[in-house]
């Protein structure tokens, strides 16, 4: 399940407990008045049907409040769990880079290609030429022993997985 559907899906919950809620709390003054009306607990079956109602809501409540609880924490564990992979990834990246040996200047290119970004973008995210860009992704194809945006991202994805980047050296 998405992130974004993950976060709605406890509100939602959550929501549905308080309308329980609500709901049991009628229901106990409804208990209490018939209660007080017959005199005592000699009511009929409608009364054990609301007293069975009620406490079934106010169980029913205690499991959602404890599968919430254990959801969020899930969430809280996954976003924690992500946000160390990401950090990872990240690290692995920059060693990669680093073995190649990339400028200052490499890295930053390198890395808005990896993210995705064409050369018209990363020149005008740097905020300098695309002549200038394509300049620096020669170099870092000459540095990673690659030809293409498709062969470095390829060697590092491979570096990523663990595996030993086929045709990557460090020509630097």
């Amino acid at each position: 399940m998405p992130i974004n559907k993950m976060s709605r899906f406890p509100l939602g919950l959550f929501l549905l407990m308080v309308v329980q809620f609500f709901c049991a709390v009628f229901f106990i003054g409804d208990v209490v008045a018939d209660y007080r009306a017959m005199g005592g607990l000699t009511g009929g079956i409608h009364f054990w049907v609301e007293v069975f109602a009620t406490v079934s809501l106010f169980v029913t409540i205690a499991f959602e409040a404890k599968f919430l609880l254990r959801l969020l924490r899930r969430e809280a564990h996954l976003q924690d769990r992500l946000r160390l992979a990401s950090a990872a990834v990240y690290d692995v990246i920059e060693a990669q880079f680093d073995e190649w040996a990339l400028s200052p200047a490499e890295v930053d290119v390198a890395t808005f290609l990896v993210k995705g970004l064409d050369i018209a973008e990363i020149a005008h995210v740097r905020g300098c030429a695309e002549g200038t860009v394509k300049a620096h992704l020669n170099a870092i194809y000459r540095k990673s022993g690659t030809h293409s945006r498709g062969e470095l991202l390829s060697v590092v994805i491979d570096v990523l997985l663990g595996q030993e980047a086929a045709g990557s050296g460090t020509a630097g």
